[in-house]
Protein backbone atom coordinates (compact mmCIF):
# COMPACT_ATOMS: atom_id res chain seq x y z
CA UNK A 1 0.00 0.00 0.00
CA UNK A 2 2.83 2.39 0.88
CA UNK A 3 4.53 1.58 -2.41
CA UNK A 4 1.30 2.35 -4.29
CA UNK A 5 0.96 5.67 -2.49
CA UNK A 6 4.54 6.58 -3.42
CA UNK A 7 3.92 5.72 -7.06
CA UNK A 8 0.71 7.75 -7.13
CA UNK A 9 2.48 10.69 -5.50
CA UNK A 10 5.33 10.43 -8.00
CA UNK A 11 2.91 10.41 -10.93
CA UNK A 12 1.17 13.46 -9.48
CA UNK A 13 -2.38 13.85 -8.26
CA UNK A 14 -3.24 16.58 -10.80
CA UNK A 15 -2.40 14.20 -13.66
CA UNK A 16 -4.35 11.37 -12.05
CA UNK A 17 -7.41 13.60 -11.61
CA UNK A 18 -7.19 14.86 -15.20
CA UNK A 19 -6.79 11.31 -16.54
CA UNK A 20 -9.80 10.06 -14.56
CA UNK A 21 -11.86 13.07 -15.67
CA UNK A 22 -10.99 12.40 -19.32
CA UNK A 23 -11.80 8.70 -18.91
CA UNK A 24 -15.16 9.59 -17.37
CA UNK A 25 -15.93 11.84 -20.36
CA UNK A 26 -15.29 8.98 -22.81
CA UNK A 27 -17.46 6.65 -20.70
CA UNK A 28 -20.28 9.20 -20.51
CA UNK A 29 -20.12 10.10 -24.23
CA UNK A 30 -22.48 7.37 -25.54
CA UNK A 31 -25.12 8.28 -22.94
CA UNK A 32 -25.39 11.86 -24.29
CA UNK A 33 -25.35 10.80 -27.97
CA UNK A 34 -21.72 11.79 -28.56
CA UNK A 35 -19.77 9.62 -31.01
CA UNK A 36 -16.69 8.11 -29.35
CA UNK A 37 -15.12 7.49 -32.76
CA UNK A 38 -15.46 11.10 -33.86
CA UNK A 39 -14.31 12.38 -30.47
CA UNK A 40 -11.24 10.14 -30.44
CA UNK A 41 -10.47 11.19 -34.02
CA UNK A 42 -10.66 14.87 -33.02
CA UNK A 43 -8.43 14.22 -30.00
CA UNK A 44 -5.75 12.51 -32.11
CA UNK A 45 -5.95 15.26 -34.72
CA UNK A 46 -5.51 17.95 -32.08
CA UNK A 47 -2.66 15.94 -30.58
CA UNK A 48 -0.87 16.08 -33.94
CA UNK A 49 -1.61 19.77 -34.40
CA UNK A 50 -0.15 20.75 -31.03
CA UNK A 51 2.51 18.12 -30.29
CA UNK A 52 5.48 20.03 -31.76
CA UNK A 53 4.47 23.23 -29.98
CA UNK A 54 4.70 21.27 -26.73
CA UNK A 55 7.92 19.53 -27.83
CA UNK A 56 9.46 23.00 -28.23
CA UNK A 57 9.51 23.23 -24.42
CA UNK A 58 11.94 20.32 -23.97
CA UNK A 59 15.31 21.78 -25.10
CA UNK A 60 15.08 24.91 -22.96
CA UNK A 61 13.82 23.05 -19.90
CA UNK A 62 16.64 20.51 -20.21
CA UNK A 63 19.22 23.29 -20.57
CA UNK A 64 18.04 25.05 -17.42
CA UNK A 65 16.30 27.95 -19.17
CA UNK A 66 12.91 27.00 -17.74
CA UNK A 67 9.57 26.83 -19.53
CA UNK A 68 9.63 28.65 -22.86
CA UNK A 69 7.04 31.37 -22.38
CA UNK A 70 8.60 33.04 -25.42
CA UNK A 71 7.22 30.35 -27.73
CA UNK A 72 5.47 33.06 -29.73
CA UNK A 73 8.91 33.97 -31.18
CA UNK A 74 9.00 30.58 -32.90
CA UNK A 75 5.38 30.96 -33.94
CA UNK A 76 6.20 34.30 -35.55
CA UNK A 77 9.08 32.64 -37.43
CA UNK A 78 6.68 29.97 -38.67
CA UNK A 79 4.18 32.60 -39.78
CA UNK A 80 6.91 34.41 -41.71
CA UNK A 81 8.02 31.16 -43.34
CA UNK A 82 4.48 30.28 -44.39
CA UNK A 83 3.64 33.73 -45.76
CA UNK A 84 6.91 33.90 -47.73
CA UNK A 85 6.16 30.54 -49.34
CA UNK A 86 2.66 31.74 -50.23
CA UNK A 87 4.02 35.00 -51.59
CA UNK A 88 6.19 32.94 -53.95
CA UNK A 89 3.06 30.96 -54.99
CA UNK A 90 4.54 27.67 -53.86
CA UNK A 91 1.82 25.06 -53.43
CA UNK A 92 1.46 21.41 -52.41
CA UNK A 93 4.45 19.56 -51.03
CA UNK A 94 6.85 22.09 -52.54
CA UNK A 95 5.01 24.87 -50.74
CA UNK A 96 4.85 23.09 -47.39
CA UNK A 97 8.50 22.03 -47.31
CA UNK A 98 9.60 25.43 -48.60
CA UNK A 99 7.69 26.97 -45.70
CA UNK A 100 9.50 24.55 -43.37
CA UNK A 101 12.89 25.53 -44.85
CA UNK A 102 12.18 29.27 -44.59
CA UNK A 103 10.93 28.76 -41.04
CA UNK A 104 14.06 26.89 -39.94
CA UNK A 105 16.34 29.67 -41.22
CA UNK A 106 14.25 32.50 -39.75
CA UNK A 107 13.74 30.76 -36.40
CA UNK A 108 17.43 29.90 -36.12
CA UNK A 109 18.27 33.60 -36.35
CA UNK A 110 15.52 34.58 -33.91
CA UNK A 111 16.49 31.76 -31.53
CA UNK A 112 20.14 32.84 -31.53
CA UNK A 113 19.23 36.42 -30.57
CA UNK A 114 16.75 35.06 -28.01
CA UNK A 115 19.45 32.90 -26.45
CA UNK A 116 21.94 35.79 -26.29
CA UNK A 117 19.33 37.82 -24.43
CA UNK A 118 18.50 35.04 -21.94
CA UNK A 119 22.19 34.58 -21.20
CA UNK A 120 22.22 38.14 -19.88
CA UNK A 121 19.49 37.54 -17.31
CA UNK A 122 20.11 34.06 -15.94
CA UNK A 123 17.63 33.09 -13.25
CA UNK A 124 14.78 35.19 -14.65
CA UNK A 125 14.40 33.49 -18.03
CA UNK A 126 10.70 32.65 -17.82
CA UNK A 127 9.67 36.18 -16.81
CA UNK A 128 11.78 37.86 -19.48
CA UNK A 129 10.70 35.32 -22.12
CA UNK A 130 7.05 36.12 -21.44
CA UNK A 131 7.54 39.85 -21.99
CA UNK A 132 9.83 39.34 -25.00
CA UNK A 133 7.18 37.14 -26.60
CA UNK A 134 4.43 39.68 -25.94
CA UNK A 135 6.57 42.53 -27.29
CA UNK A 136 7.46 40.57 -30.43
CA UNK A 137 3.80 39.86 -31.19
CA UNK A 138 2.91 43.55 -30.82
CA UNK A 139 5.86 44.58 -32.99
CA UNK A 140 4.85 42.10 -35.70
CA UNK A 141 1.29 43.44 -35.59
CA UNK A 142 2.75 46.60 -37.10
CA UNK A 143 5.07 44.81 -39.53
CA UNK A 144 2.27 42.65 -40.97
CA UNK A 145 0.79 45.90 -42.31
CA UNK A 146 4.09 47.23 -43.65
CA UNK A 147 5.86 44.22 -45.17
CA UNK A 148 5.73 44.29 -49.01
CA UNK A 149 3.48 41.28 -49.64
CA UNK A 150 1.46 41.40 -52.87
CA UNK A 151 -0.28 38.01 -53.12
CA UNK A 152 -3.99 38.90 -53.56
CA UNK A 153 -5.10 35.96 -51.39
CA UNK A 154 -3.09 37.41 -48.49
CA UNK A 155 -3.40 41.21 -48.61
CA UNK A 156 -6.38 43.38 -47.78
CA UNK A 157 -8.58 43.69 -50.85
CA UNK A 158 -9.55 47.34 -50.48
CA UNK A 159 -5.99 48.63 -50.03
CA UNK A 160 -3.92 46.03 -51.87
CA UNK A 161 -1.35 45.98 -49.07
CA UNK A 162 -1.04 44.77 -45.51
CA UNK A 163 -1.76 41.17 -44.62
CA UNK A 164 -5.22 40.01 -43.63
CA UNK A 165 -5.95 38.84 -40.12
CA UNK A 166 -6.79 35.32 -41.33
CA UNK A 167 -5.38 33.76 -44.51
CA UNK A 168 -6.77 30.55 -45.96
CA UNK A 169 -4.45 27.73 -46.99
CA UNK A 170 -6.90 26.33 -49.51
CA UNK A 171 -5.07 25.85 -52.78
CA UNK A 172 -1.69 25.78 -51.02
CA UNK A 173 -1.08 22.97 -48.49
CA UNK A 174 -4.39 22.59 -46.68
CA UNK A 175 -4.41 19.30 -44.68
CA UNK A 176 -1.52 18.01 -46.78
CA UNK A 177 -0.24 15.88 -43.90
CA UNK A 178 -3.66 15.01 -42.47
CA UNK A 179 -4.78 13.48 -45.77
CA UNK A 180 -1.55 11.55 -46.40
CA UNK A 181 -2.35 7.82 -45.96
CA UNK A 182 -5.34 8.71 -43.78
CA UNK A 183 -7.85 5.92 -43.17
CA UNK A 184 -11.41 5.88 -41.88
CA UNK A 185 -13.26 3.36 -39.70
CA UNK A 186 -16.83 4.53 -39.20
CA UNK A 187 -16.70 7.99 -37.64
CA UNK A 188 -13.03 7.53 -36.70
CA UNK A 189 -10.47 9.09 -39.06
CA UNK A 190 -6.77 8.60 -38.39
CA UNK A 191 -4.48 11.34 -39.83
CA UNK A 192 -1.57 9.01 -40.60
CA UNK A 193 0.71 11.55 -42.29
CA UNK A 194 0.33 14.09 -39.50
CA UNK A 195 1.04 11.59 -36.70
CA UNK A 196 3.93 10.07 -38.67
CA UNK A 197 5.54 13.49 -39.12
CA UNK A 198 5.15 14.19 -35.39
CA UNK A 199 6.73 10.90 -34.36
CA UNK A 200 9.61 11.40 -36.78
CA UNK A 201 10.28 14.71 -35.02
CA UNK A 202 10.03 12.94 -31.65
CA UNK A 203 12.58 10.38 -32.84
CA UNK A 204 14.98 13.05 -34.10
CA UNK A 205 14.75 14.88 -30.77
CA UNK A 206 15.28 11.64 -28.85
CA UNK A 207 18.40 10.84 -30.90
CA UNK A 208 19.70 14.41 -30.55
CA UNK A 209 19.34 14.39 -26.76
CA UNK A 210 21.57 11.30 -26.66
CA UNK A 211 24.33 12.94 -28.69
CA UNK A 212 27.25 14.74 -27.08
CA UNK A 213 25.58 18.11 -27.60
CA UNK A 214 22.26 16.89 -26.22
CA UNK A 215 23.97 15.39 -23.19
CA UNK A 216 25.73 18.70 -22.64
CA UNK A 217 22.37 20.51 -22.63
CA UNK A 218 21.05 18.15 -19.96
CA UNK A 219 24.23 18.54 -17.92
CA UNK A 220 23.95 22.33 -18.02
CA UNK A 221 20.36 22.16 -16.83
CA UNK A 222 20.87 19.60 -14.06
CA UNK A 223 24.25 20.72 -12.71
CA UNK A 224 25.81 23.79 -14.35
CA UNK A 225 28.86 23.79 -12.08
CA UNK A 226 29.69 20.20 -12.97
CA UNK A 227 29.09 20.97 -16.65
CA UNK A 228 31.45 23.94 -16.49
CA UNK A 229 34.10 21.84 -14.75
CA UNK A 230 33.72 19.25 -17.52
CA UNK A 231 34.54 21.84 -20.16
CA UNK A 232 31.00 22.55 -21.39
CA UNK A 233 30.42 26.08 -22.67
CA UNK A 234 27.26 26.89 -20.73
CA UNK A 235 26.28 29.99 -22.69
CA UNK A 236 26.70 28.15 -25.99
CA UNK A 237 24.62 25.21 -24.74
CA UNK A 238 21.83 27.55 -23.66
CA UNK A 239 21.84 29.28 -27.06
CA UNK A 240 21.61 25.90 -28.80
CA UNK A 241 18.57 25.12 -26.66
CA UNK A 242 16.82 28.39 -27.54
CA UNK A 243 17.57 27.90 -31.25
CA UNK A 244 16.16 24.36 -31.11
CA UNK A 245 13.11 25.44 -29.16
CA UNK A 246 12.37 28.32 -31.52
CA UNK A 247 12.82 26.17 -34.65
CA UNK A 248 10.58 23.40 -33.30
CA UNK A 249 7.95 25.98 -32.35
CA UNK A 250 8.08 27.44 -35.86
CA UNK A 251 7.68 24.06 -37.55
CA UNK A 252 4.97 23.25 -35.00
CA UNK A 253 2.83 26.18 -36.06
CA UNK A 254 3.11 25.02 -39.69
CA UNK A 255 1.65 21.66 -38.64
CA UNK A 256 -1.07 23.46 -36.75
CA UNK A 257 -1.88 25.69 -39.75
CA UNK A 258 -2.10 22.94 -42.36
CA UNK A 259 -4.52 21.02 -40.16
CA UNK A 260 -6.53 24.05 -39.05
CA UNK A 261 -6.72 25.43 -42.60
CA UNK A 262 -5.80 29.05 -41.90
CA UNK A 263 -2.86 31.27 -41.01
CA UNK A 264 -3.77 33.62 -38.18
CA UNK A 265 -1.68 36.77 -37.80
CA UNK A 266 -1.45 39.88 -35.63
CA UNK A 267 -2.28 39.02 -31.99
CA UNK A 268 -3.19 35.37 -32.60
CA UNK A 269 0.22 34.05 -31.32
CA UNK A 270 0.01 36.12 -28.12
CA UNK A 271 -1.06 33.36 -25.71
CA UNK A 272 0.00 30.25 -27.64
CA UNK A 273 2.74 29.48 -25.12
CA UNK A 274 0.30 28.89 -22.25
CA UNK A 275 -1.49 25.77 -23.59
CA UNK A 276 1.89 24.28 -24.56
CA UNK A 277 3.34 24.97 -21.12
CA UNK A 278 0.26 23.54 -19.42
CA UNK A 279 0.32 20.42 -21.60
CA UNK A 280 3.92 19.49 -20.84
CA UNK A 281 3.33 20.09 -17.12
CA UNK A 282 0.26 17.85 -17.20
CA UNK A 283 2.48 15.21 -18.81
CA UNK A 284 4.73 15.17 -15.74
CA UNK A 285 7.44 17.66 -16.64
CA UNK A 286 8.71 20.33 -14.27
CA UNK A 287 10.49 23.62 -14.80
CA UNK A 288 13.79 21.72 -14.52
CA UNK A 289 13.17 18.43 -16.35
CA UNK A 290 11.13 17.36 -19.36
CA UNK A 291 11.03 14.38 -21.70
CA UNK A 292 9.31 13.30 -24.90
CA UNK A 293 7.08 11.02 -22.82
CA UNK A 294 5.90 14.10 -20.91
CA UNK A 295 5.12 15.75 -24.25
CA UNK A 296 3.11 12.79 -25.56
CA UNK A 297 1.14 12.18 -22.38
CA UNK A 298 0.50 15.83 -21.60
CA UNK A 299 -0.57 16.79 -25.12
CA UNK A 300 -3.00 13.86 -25.34
CA UNK A 301 -4.55 14.56 -21.93
CA UNK A 302 -4.81 18.31 -22.47
CA UNK A 303 -6.24 18.10 -25.97
CA UNK A 304 -8.51 15.23 -24.92
CA UNK A 305 -10.04 17.42 -22.24
CA UNK A 306 -10.50 20.31 -24.69
CA UNK A 307 -12.11 17.98 -27.24
CA UNK A 308 -14.41 16.01 -24.98
CA UNK A 309 -15.55 18.79 -22.65
CA UNK A 310 -17.58 20.80 -25.20
CA UNK A 311 -19.36 17.75 -26.58
CA UNK A 312 -20.11 15.91 -23.31
CA UNK A 313 -20.37 18.59 -20.63
CA UNK A 314 -22.24 21.00 -22.89
CA UNK A 315 -24.80 18.29 -23.69
CA UNK A 316 -25.45 17.83 -19.97
CA UNK A 317 -25.34 21.44 -18.77
CA UNK A 318 -26.62 23.05 -21.99
CA UNK A 319 -23.86 25.67 -21.80
CA UNK A 320 -20.37 26.08 -23.23
CA UNK A 321 -17.78 25.28 -20.55
CA UNK A 322 -14.83 24.50 -22.84
CA UNK A 323 -13.14 27.91 -22.58
CA UNK A 324 -13.59 28.03 -18.81
CA UNK A 325 -12.04 24.57 -18.38
CA UNK A 326 -9.20 25.44 -20.78
CA UNK A 327 -8.29 28.55 -18.78
CA UNK A 328 -8.58 26.81 -15.40
CA UNK A 329 -6.56 23.82 -16.61
CA UNK A 330 -3.82 25.89 -18.28
CA UNK A 331 -3.29 28.43 -15.54
CA UNK A 332 -3.86 25.90 -12.77
CA UNK A 333 -1.10 23.57 -13.99
CA UNK A 334 1.32 26.46 -14.53
CA UNK A 335 0.63 27.76 -11.02
CA UNK A 336 1.02 24.25 -9.61
CA UNK A 337 4.41 23.78 -11.27
CA UNK A 338 5.75 27.17 -10.23
CA UNK A 339 4.54 26.59 -6.66
CA UNK A 340 6.39 23.26 -6.54
CA UNK A 341 9.55 25.00 -7.80
CA UNK A 342 9.29 27.58 -5.04
CA UNK A 343 8.82 24.88 -2.39
CA UNK A 344 11.79 22.91 -3.73
CA UNK A 345 13.96 26.02 -3.60
CA UNK A 346 13.18 26.38 0.10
Amino acid sequence: MEQLKKQLAAFGWPRIIIFLFLLSLFIAAPFVNVSIGASLSDTINRFGMNALLVLAMVPMVQAGCGLNFGLSLGVIGGLLGATIAMELNLVGWAGFFSAVAFTIVICAVIGYAYGKLLNLIKGEEMTIALYVGFAAVMFMSILWLLLPYTNPTMVWGYAGKGLRTTITLEGYWLKILNNLWAFKIGAFVFPTGLILFVFICFFIMKVFMKTRTGTALTAVGSNPEFARASGVNIDRARIISTVLSTVIGGVGILLYQQSFGFIQLYQAPLFMAFPAVAAILIGGASVNKASILNVMLGTFLFQGILTMTPSVINSVLQTDMSEVIRIVLSNGMILYALTRKTQAAR
